[in-house]
């Protein structure tokens, strides 16, 4: 009995982005997506926003919002705002209580600011270590991304440490797209993760690379464009799965649904259902 679990509508591919620090290039990133359909998750500072009316110097390129401005760029449904710890305090430099103070005010603040559950985080400065970790537990994150590119498309296996295929500066960014997309999965499940920071695109004059990014990735019927926490909540459900001794009896204990390739044949186990094969 092979089983493959898939993403939803059975397919077997998925991609999600990760951008940091709630800047005034997100809206320009935010139209690129939209344009193309593909979604990403937003990690916000709620202790970092600029004054109202602030005025930036000619040539400001770290270009912070105002909290007026954050709660109507991020209401777009298509796209997930997550934590990224209130002062944007390298982690690894604080002891667990204001790990977890970081990480809890900053989803407090930001679930009072959009009416929903904040349930992720992008670590400040990529740092992270055992004991932050084990911090991130208490604080029921359901994951944590760091800056660690794998270069590759595997599911991640531990979501507080959960590392991205690459940045969108890699230099190898193109040919892991044509690789991606070329890939036939004949088993198992695939996912590009892409992260950065929208200002980059300004610093580096190279809005282009989000632009062809985006114009080789959308439109695929192949592919499931989603967040990180929609990603999280899916595998998760496939890996709550219980299946009997035999193999040919599955029961979804979640509130998703899941598809599964097995013996060749595509099944969806409902949530809640019971499926004997």
């Amino acid at each position: 009995m092979s089983t493959f679990y898939r993403f939803p509508g059975g397919l077997r591919k998925a991609l999600t982005l990760s951008y940091d620090d709630g800047v005034e290039q997100d809206i320009r990133l935010m139209e690129i997506l939209d344009k193309h359909g593909i979604r990403c998750t937003f990690n916000l500072n709620s202790g970092c926003w600029a004054p109202e009316g602030v005025v930036y110097a000619p040539g400001t390129i770290h270009r912070r919002m105002p909290k007026s401005q954050v709660e109507k760029v991020y209401a777009n449904p298509n796209h997930e705002v997550a934590a990224h710890c209130l002062t944007h305090a390298s982690l690894t430099e604080l002891s667990p209580a204001e790990v977890a103070w970081e990480v809890l005010e900053d989803r407090r603040n930001l679930e009072v600011m959009f009416g929903g559950l904040i349930r992720g985080l992008a670590y400040p400065f990529g740092t992270f270590s055992d004991r932050v970790v084990d911090a991130l537990k208490a604080t029921g994150a359901a994951y944590a991304r760091t800056v660690v590119s794998t270069n590759d498309f595997s599911i991640p296996n531990d979501w507080l440490r959960l590392h991205p295929t690459c940045h969108h500066n890699a230099p190898n960014l193109m040919q892991l797209c044509d690789r991606f997309l070329a890939d036939t999965v004949p088993f198992g499940s695939k996912l590009f993760y892409l992260w950065g920071h929208s200002y980059e695109f300004e610093a580096d004059d190279n809005w282009q690379v989000i632009e062809d990014f985006c114009e080789k990735m959308s439109g695929r019927d192949d592919i499931w464009y989603a967040t990180n926490i929609q990603i999280v909540d899916y595998v998760n459900a496939c890996r709550a799965i219980i299946t009997s001794a035999d193999g040919k009896t599955l029961h979804n204990p979640t509130c998703i649904d899941v598809w599964a390739d097995i013996n060749g044949k595509r099944v969806v186990i409902h949530a809640g259902e019971t499926v004997k094969l």
